[in-house]
């Protein structure tokens, strides 16, 4: 299902002159990961219009200080960082529409959009347009919210974005707005 620009600033206001630069760039993601129907469609703009802030942050805000939690620690090892106070918590934090997270997490993107490691490399490049689409297209098929979106079952889809609920009513909020402008007869 593609979507025009009309229907992505329905939804997400927000994104203002960012939406036409996102639009090539989801529809050809859309495709690739058969985000294929209004249900998909729909609560994959919701929760990436959240992570995204409505396609303004394709790179996690937060100072060294509030990344350092990806550096070091129990969640630093569960992304595949390093336990070394070595930077890689910065380096490796969320980037993309939905915010891939950690070398583990850019690893297997990496090698799904590219066949090699070149995310690890240039970790930036989920900052452009295309690739932070393909990577959220990515993130979104390969952890079965595809299915999820079929069933409506988007709190489930919320905790395994986002390891819980976090921001849940905006998301909320979004996934109405999508729905209304997508899903009807």
């Amino acid at each position: 299902m593609l979507i025009t620009l009309t229907q992505l600033l329905q939804v997400m206001p927000g994104a203002r002159l960012r939406a036409g630069i996102f639009l090539t760039a989801l529809n050809a993601a859309f495709l690739r990961y058969q985000i294929d129907n209004p249900k998909r469609t729909a609560a994959f703009l919701a929760q990436v219009g959240h992570e995204s802030g409505e396609l303004r942050y394709v790179r996690e805000l937060g100072s060294d200080a509030y990344l350092s939690k990806y550096d070091t620690g129990a969640l630093a090892a569960r992304l595949g960082n390093t336990p070394d106070a070595d930077g890689d918590g910065q380096q490796y934090r969320g980037r993309g529409l939905i915010q891939i997270t950690g070398r583990h997490n850019y690893l297997a993107c990496s090698q799904a959009l590219f066949g090699d490691d070149r995310l690890l490399r240039e970790p930036m490049l989920l900052e452009q347009p295309q690739w932070a689409a393909e990577s959220a297209a990515w993130f979104w098929q390969s952890n079965g919210l595809n299915e999820l979106a079929d069933r409506d079952q988007f709190n489930t889809i919320t905790r395994r974005i986002n390891g819980g609920l976090n921001g849940l009513d905006d998301r909320l909020r979004l996934w109405a707005r999508a729905k209304a402008v997508l899903c009807t007869g």
